[in-house]
């Protein structure tokens, strides 16, 4: 009995360990999710007001717009960051910048200590709003990959909707702890993910990509239920390896000239998908909504409570995508959301305009249906769209490229906003209604299905293996028609379909393309299970 060995440890595997992985990335997104709601609410605080000397339009929109500034400068190195030192690393670094300026902005001191406090914020989110989208995309399945990407949004809202309540209950604080408090908490919420962030797994696509085959294979594994001889485990290391190895053998520099000149379409979709998620309006009502409802009529802590209402459907609206994301598609969401945004939004402008007894009322109900349908929408689509359509060997530095172009209109909508509400007032929402027409047009004619597409294959929904194979084909027919004098039984072979190889017949380069053009025109997504 002394000699017995201990039971093997339990680990985490399969389904299980997914979702825990998923959960705990959220808290990535849900960190900034809270940043975009806490400072919604503290700006409108008497004791903040005081404190800061009564800001006017200008300054309140820099201090909420400045942290754009540095997520858009992080967002844009993050690229090479995340392939230098692995989505993994790249979380963790992002989290402990994150808590740093977290604590400058609730020890402030002045206007200018605030605004530093903002932009190293905006470091670690321009950090972690590109790496977490893409370490979500490399460790799901395809027949669930939308669905994991909407629930990692959907942490984004509730850390909105939590920073509302919370900016709502210390409201209540008769001193500069109603805002500092709300502050602070963002501080706890990234030490989480900081050390949590040591113990999760490396993507197994970057490790498999940096000649870590056997941890790679490993994750793999575990995520497959354990088993290293698990047949779709393997066929899945298999698919990337070959990826891997194919864009080896190409010896392609992996640099953003390299990556525009080649996939061109695919980054200016992936930047697109980003830049009208903000001008479609959201943070109109992320950052000000309670201005947004004060100049409806709802006075001091009544327009925080209506935001906290607000927040709820908010957050409830982003549950239908976990089912319908890889159901409908990427595309029916997107345009059924901009429609209904652009509605809300000429409906919110023009109830303000006519400015009658029941304008604050319903106002509040285009403002709700408009985040509803933000949030089942434009919302998670954008962050989950990047990452997939871009190819592993230039995947982080196409989302970087997404991510910037998110924050940096991000910036310019945070610091116009107040301005705007001032100078045009009801004006500015039908404006925003009309850049949902425009993302509405953009989607329809430009944007390809990628539902239920694994990652390796999503060359053949943007058409670019045809044109390898044609670019190659015609090589070889020139080839074949300059040497059919010297050689006329290989011109023979290939309208016979076979070529002689000494002991047996093979299909020859002409039989073999055309198999692969009709295959190509049955192509239909494949799930996870299909591998």
């Amino acid at each position: 009995m002394a000699n017995e060995s201990p039971p093997p440890r339990r680990r985490l595997v399969g389904e299980p360990l997914l979702y825990v992985m998923t959960i705990f990335v959220s808290l990535g997104v849900f960190l900034f999710g809270y940043d975009q709601g806490v400072m919604s609410g503290i700006i409108t605080g008497p004791y903040f007001r005081k404190y800061f000397e009564y800001p006017g339009p200008i300054e309140v929109g820099t201090m909420v717009a400045v942290l754009e500034i540095g997520a858009f400068i992080t967002s844009v190195a993050a690229g090479r960051v995340g392939d230098i030192i692995g989505r993994k690393g790249t979380l963790f670094m992002g989290a402990v910048i994150f808590t740093f300026g977290g604590a400058i902005q609730t020890f402030t001191l002045g206007f200018w200590s605030m605004v530093v406090g903002r932009i190293v914020s905006g470091f670690g989110v321009g950090l972690l709003s590109t790496i977490v989208p893409i370490y979500q995309s490399e460790i799901s399945p395809p027949n669930h990959r939308g669905a994991l990407a909407c629930m990692e949004f959907t942490g984004n809202i509730i850390g909105y909707s939590s920073s509302v309540w919370t900016d709502y209950f210390c409201s209540f604080i008769d001193s500069d702890l109603s805002w500092r408090i709300p502050l602070f908490i963002q501080c706890m919420i990234g030490s989480i993910l900081a050390g949590g962030s040591l113990v999760l797994p490396e993507s197994p696509r970057w490790l498999i990509d940096t000649g870590k085959e056997t941890e790679g294979m490993q994750v793999i594994a575990d995520l497959h239920g354990g088993n290293p001889n698990n047949p779709v485990a393997v066929a899945e290391y298999d698919e990337i390896k070959d990826k891997v190895l194919e864009d080896r053998a190409s010896g392609e520099e992996r640099s953003y000239q390299v990556m525009w000149r080649k996939y061109k379409r695919r980054v200016l979709l992936a930047m697109s998908s980003q830049a009208f998620a903000q001008l479609n309006g959201i943070n109109v009502i992320s950052y000000y909504a309670p201005r947004v409802f004060e100049q409806a009529g709802w006075i001091g802590r009544q327009a925080i409570l209506m935001t906290g209402i607000n927040s709820i459907i908010y957050v409830l609206s982003t549950l239908p995508p976990w089912y319908l994301v890889d159901r409908w598609g990427r595309r029916a969401i997107l345009l059924s959301g901009a429609v209904i945004m652009a509605a809300s939004l000429v409906a919110t402008g023009w109830w303000m305009y006519i400015d009658v007894p029941q304008t604050p009322n319903a106002v509040v109900l285009c403002v709700i249906i408009f985040n509803a349908a933000f949030g089942y929408s434009w919302g998670p689509i954008p962050w989950l769209y990047p990452p997939e359509i871009m190819p592993l060997n230039f995947r982080a530095k196409g989302v970087s490229l997404s991510t910037a172009t998110n924050w940096a209109f991000n910036w310019i909508v945070g610091e116009s906003t107040p301005y705007l509400q001032e100078r045009i007032e009801w004006r500015l929402y039908p404006m925003h209604g009309f850049f949902c027409i425009c993302s509405f047009v953009l989607v329809y004619f430009l944007y390809p299905e990628t539902k239920g597409v694994p990652l390796e294959e999503m060359d053949a929904v943007f058409g670019e293996e045809a044109r390898e194979e044609q670019l190659d084909n015609e090589s070889e027919t020139t080839s074949l028609v300059q040497g059919a004098q010297a050689d006329p039984e290989r011109l023979r072979t290939s309208r016979t379909g076979f070529e002689d190889t000494g002991n047996e017949r093979r299909p020859s380069w002409l039989s073999r393309l055309f198999a692969r053009n009709r295959s190509r025109s049955d192509y239909e997504p494949i799930s996870h299970d299909d591998h």
